[in-house]
């Protein structure tokens, strides 16, 4: 159906964004075919200067890994001209080289780092449920699937990563003979499409810790979400690109062989580290990519030496840099996002010798309940450019409905940094000063902010806590503990003591101190309290960032059960809040068991890390 015939088509006062699905019987299009080309387009934009031709990855590199000729390709179908002889022969370098590594046709149509303008274009003009917003942003759907399917995450069994592998529900297995018959699946089925895209960039804003990653896929939604979340090479930096460090195969429009030893639904994603490959089947949401990128990230960097972390970073006006850990709803992007700091990263960083980078070049911000009042950050970054993902709007005027929940409530948006007002590009900062481990307690006992010691912050590091609340899952009734191991537990590789470890050592090495920041509730629990005022959360970060709460006047008592340090006083924010047990609305004898169930339930989580953990750490939690 043409983009006209789509758009008139609508009749009901909201669209909403409708799941498209290929199935194995639409395996080949029905569009007419095309002259076989190869293009690339050299007027993307760009946001890095330094030329990175090389990358420390290369050496961990197996010896036997594949090399290709740098890609080096002129943009256009028909404006070559006499002097693009030596360009159009590295197009057929291109071919050559993805019918050389993954059985590409030859012929295939390629096209290679296009504009965000051509994206655009390709994107309404071949794929279905894609429209542009009344901001400019992208509208895309992400089909039947439309948040990450971590049961049908796997892991590569093979022997130079195998011994170093946390394996268990988290890292499942997958036989390298499996993980080949999806990677042939894979790329039999983009041979049949018209067109496929190539998005190379990097990962990682340090040039000492850089990375090249290649992304090969068939929808033009899919190549501008990666466009934007990798860093985006300069024209010279992508003429000398190189051999990639790793390549995403995404085929996610086709499902795979359920028959295939390993496989339990239509959606793999599935990881090989020794070929330094990914292969998607079976789901078109984009964050698997984003994802499995930052997987990988959790293997290679900490093997090297560099810590990796999931979480959001930012720097003050004398250049401190403070890190936020947090599960989602706890305030981790809208918090790091402060108008008077500097953004370096919502999601993902590395701790090297010589401070931290962002691991992306751009941002995935939940939308749901977004207002420009509360987050007009996130707010002015949609447009065009942006990728709003299964969101529902206005058939006519476009306007998004954030409040509409009914595609589902992960609604996204992806957007490259520099769309944040005053990020700081390179995505680059200092060793941190402040270590913010955020979490939203719907049971109400949790204080808003206490200071923790060296082993209570590898403790509550290591446990990751947050509570779903009432009423976001089927079948959720009350406010239920939720623990992510390192604030990231899907993407962990290595068992959760090793990235705590690494921690613990940069923050005595480098004086940072470690804050227990609660956006939850306060007063009671989910359904009796209040959600704790953004802008208190706000003015305990200032206090944190301004020193009031390291001050020699600060005051502190000790909280019990959890053995924290809580502040007495926090300017701009009441005594009564600071202290759980003070504002309790109902009886001390239900507070008290509700901070004794909390207790337990975070005692019961860490028994599963005992054996690697060292004493103190493990004694580190409540005493009940």
């Amino acid at each position: 159906m043409s983009l006209l015939a789509r758009l008139t088509a609508v009749r009901s006062p909201k669209l909403i964004v409708k799941p498209c699905v290929n199935t194995a019987c639409q395996l080949h299009s029905s569009r007419p075919s095309v002259t076989p080309i190869v293009s690339w387009s050299s007027k993307s934009s760009s946001i890095v200067g330094t030329s990175y031709n090389t990358s420390p990855i290369d050496k961990t590199r197996n010896a036997s890994n594949r090399q290709f000729s740098t890609l080096n390709l002129q943009a256009g179908m028909a404006s070559k001209n006499s002097s693009d002889t030596d360009d159009w022969h590295d197009a057929q370098q291109v071919g050559e080289y993805l019918h050389k590594e993954a059985g590409i046709d030859f012929e295939k149509r390629i096209l290679r780092n296009l504009s965000v303008a051509e994206l655009y274009e390709d994107a309404l003009k071949y794929e279905d449920g894609v429209f542009i917003s009344s901001t400019g942003a992208l509208i895309a759907a992400s089909g039947e699937k439309t948040g990450r399917s971590p049961s049908d995450k796997r892991i590569v069994d093979e022997s130079s990563s195998s011994k170093d592998i946390w394996w268990g529900p988290v890292n499942m297995k997958v036989s390298e003979t499996a993980f080949m018959i999806n990677r042939e699946r894979a790329v039999d089925y983009l041979n049949t499409r018209d067109r496929l895209y190539v998005v190379d960039g990097f990962v990682g804003w340090d040039p000492e810790h850089r990375m090249k990653v290649r992304v090969v896929c068939s929808r033009a939604y899919h190549a501008l979400f990666m466009r934007n979340m990798l860093i985006r090479p300069t024209e010279e930096e992508l003429e000398n690109f190189g051999n990639p460090d790793f390549t995403i195969y995404n085929a996610g429009q086709f499902p795979c062989n359920r028959l295939t030893t390993g496989m339990t639904s239509k959606a793999s994603v599935a990881i090989n580290f020794d070929r330094r490959e990914m292969v998607i089947l079976g789901t078109e949401y984009a964050g698997e990519m984003k994802k499995g990128v930052f997987t990988v990230v959790h293997y290679l960097y900490p093997k090297s030496g560099v810590l990796s972390l999931h979480s959001s970073a930012n720097e003050g006006q004398k250049g401190d840099t403070s890190l936020f850990f947090g599960l989602s709803g706890t305030g981790k992007t809208t918090l790091s996002a402060d108008a008077h700091r500097r953004l370096i990263g919502d999601d993902e960083h590395c701790w090297t010798n010589n401070g931290v980078f962002n691991v992306e070049g751009g941002c995935y911000a939940k939308t749901i309940d977004l207002s420009k009042e509360k987050e007009p950050e996130i707010w002015g970054a949609i447009k065009f450019g942006s990728v709003l993902e299964n969101v529902v709007f206005d058939s006519h005027s476009r306007v998004v409905d954030y409040t509409d929940t009914s595609v589902t409530q992960n609604t996204r948006v992806a957007y490259p940094i520099e769309y944040i007002p005053g990020a700081k590009i390179p995505c680059i900062g200092s060793h941190p000063k402040n270590i913010i481990m955020l979490t939203c307690d719907a049971f109400g006992v949790l204080p808003p902010v206490s200071k923790l010691t060296d082993v209570q912050a590898m403790y509550h590091f290591i446990s990751g806590y947050t509570a779903k609340i009432a009423g976001t899952e089927m079948g959720v009734t009350e406010p239920q503990a939720t623990f992510s191991a390192c604030f990231g537990q899907p993407f962990l590789v290595f068992h959760p003591a090793k990235y705590a470890k690494m921690l613990a050592e940069k923050m005595r090495e480098h004086r940072a101190t470690a804050w227990l920041v609660n956006t939850g509730w306060n007063g009671g629990k989910y359904g009796v309290g209040k959600r704790i005022s953004l802008k208190y959360s706000r003015a305990i970060l200032d206090a944190i960032h301004d020193g009031v709460l390291t001050s020699p006047s600060a005051t502190y008592v000790k909280y019990p059960v959890f053995n924290l340090e809580i502040p007495t006083q926090v300017p701009n924010v009441p005594d009564d809040v600071l202290d759980p047990r003070k504002a309790w609305l109902q009886s001390p004898e239900e507070f008290d068991k509700q901070l004794k169930e909390l207790g337990r339930l975070f005692e019961e989580n860490f028994k599963q890390y005992k054996d690697q953990a060292s004493e103190d750490v493990a004694n580190a939690g409540p005493k009940m």
